[in-house]
C-alpha cells in the first residue's frame, strides 16, 4: 500500500486543527459559566464554533468513518489540552489511552479504501 506522507499529515492536521475549534468552542463558556469571567468571551465562543463547523466541511467526507478517526484526535487533543491549558499532569492511564485511540484513528484512516485515496 502506498500512503502519500502529505495526504495523510494534511488529514491529521484538519482533524488537529477541528478539534481545537471545537474544545475552544466548549472551553469559553466554561469560563463564562463557571468561573465568571467576562461576557465578551460569547464573541470567540461563536467564532470558535462556526469555524468547527466550517472545517468539518473539509473533510473528504461525511460519514460515520470521518467522524470515528476524528473521534481519536479530538479525544488525544482534548488530552493535550488537560496537560498544557489546565496544567494537569497526565496520568499513565491517559498516556496509554491517548495512544491507543491515535493508533485507532491512524488505522481508520489509513485502511485500503479508507479516508486516503
Amino acid at each position: 500500500m502506498d500512503y502519500p506522507i502529505f495526504k495523510i499529515l494534511t488529514t491529521f492536521f484538519l482533524f488537529a486543527l477541528t478539534a481545537i475549534a471545537e474544545i475552544l468552542g466548549c472551553y469559553f463558556p466554561y469560563l463564562i459559566l463557571n468561573q465568571g469571567r467576562s461576557h465578551w468571551l460569547w464573541l470567540p465562543t461563536v467564532l470558535s464554533l462556526a469555524i468547527f463547523v466550517w472545517l468539518l466541511t473539509l473533510h473528504p467526507t461525511a460519514s460515520g468513518r470521518i467522524y470515528a478517526a476524528y473521534g481519536g484526535i479530538y479525544i488525544f487533543s482534548a488530552l493535550m489540552w488537560l496537560r498544557y491549558v489546565d496544567q494537569v499532569m497526565l496520568s499513565r492511564w491517559d498516556v496509554l489511552g491517548g495512544a491507543i485511540v491515535l493508533i485507532g484513528a491512524a488505522i481508520i484512516i489509513m485502511q485500503p479504501q479508507g479516508l486516503i485515496r
